[in-house]
């Protein structure tokens, strides 16, 4: 049984955010991440030579203190801006907002800031929380046997999965259960030569795609023409089980109608099924608080979506654990 103060589940942004100010707060901290690295949905595929940000294709900064967190990474050369020459197909929503100042990359991968932060943390990667279990301290048996237990827990898993595992009778579950989490396909596109479209980047609001972008016009990335195209969500919502294969032909056919590709070959191409994108109305609560269990749950979906939301959300659990601690 391995003991510490703070175990958090995930090393997504949320995750990483939380676990990065307690552990500046003094705290002991474990980070217990089911994938090969960390990331979460900012994720940069690399395959056959090729590079995808096929999860979060940028972030913006609004909120004060985020602003200061991405000046420090711009300082660090972790973040770099990205000006797409950008088209819009289609009508635009009249819920549209204006263009953000700044759209913000992390070089030379989206996952690039997080890779920094999981190096400054005791992450243990490949490892899955099997089970929870809460008796005046926390109690988690990881898929390989071993026990931590710590004295409370920021749980960053997608609000089902979390939900899941706390059980049907823990205080939280109805609440995550009812998150509206939404799904995006991704695809993935690569071309050992491509003529240039005119444009970088586009929102598409005509078919079943949502944006695409060439991966090469972000800093610091290979100048191979690589693109990354989004569904949208109603598209991802109705084929969410359809066959990967079946998915990545009707993604590129409209990827060619865009790009008037068709009659190439691409060296790359792939799809990748984000089941739990985005929230379809993000709760704006900073995170869930289980204060007798000293449990906070976080995400994007409880801040505002996006990074920015993500990264305030972590910064809220972490907040609420410091107060419920207090050496």
């Amino acid at each position: 049984m391995s003991d510490t103060d703070v175990v958090v589940v995930g090393a997504g942004w949320a995750g990483l955010s939380a676990a990065s100010r307690l552990q500046a707060a003094g705290y002991r901290v474990v980070v217990i991440e089911k994938g090969r690295g960390a990331g979460g949905r900012s994720a940069t595929r690399r395959q056959d030579g090729y590079q995808f940000d096929h999860g979060a294709q940028y972030f913006t900064a609004r909120s004060e203190a985020f602003g200061h967190a991405v000046s420090d990474w711009q300082t660090r050369g972790l973040v770099t801006t990205w000006a797409p020459r950008l088209t819009v197909f289609g009508a635009r929503p009249d819920s549209a907002g204006r263009a953000p100042d700044a759209r913000w990359v992390a070089v030379p991968g989206m996952n690039a800031v997080l890779s920094d932060l999981a190096g400054r943390l005791d992450c243990r990667f490949a490892q899955r929380v099997e089970r929870m279990q809460h008796a005046d301290r926390w109690h988690l048996t990881l898929d390989d046997g071993a026990q931590l237990e710590a004295g409370a827990v920021v749980l960053t898993a997608p609000p089902a999965q979390a939900a899941a595992l706390l059980g049907t009778d823990h205080p939280l579950f109805s609440a995550l259960e009812r998150v509206p989490m939404q799904p995006t396909w991704a695809l993935m596109a690569a071309f050992e030569s491509l003529p240039d479209p005119g444009f970088d980047a586009a929102f598409d609001n005509e078919g079943p795609l949502s944006w695409l972008a060439c991966n090469a016009s972000k800093p610091a990335r290979s100048a191979a023409s690589t693109w990354v195209a989004h569904a949208t969500v109603e598209w991802s919502r109705n084929h969410l089980e359809d066959a990967a294969d079946r998915v990545t032909a009707a993604l590129y056919a409209a990827l060619c109608r865009r790009l008037d590709c068709a009659h190439l070959s691409p060296a790359v191409l792939t799809a990748h099924r984000w089941r739990y994108a985005q929230c379809r109305e993000s709760l704006r609560i900073g995170c869930l608080w289980q204060e007798d269990q000293r449990l906070a749950v976080a995400g994007d979906w409880a801040a505002g979506n996006r990074i920015e939301g993500a990264w305030v959300s972590g910064q809220a659990a972490a907040r609420r654990i410091e107060e419920a601690l207090q050496f």
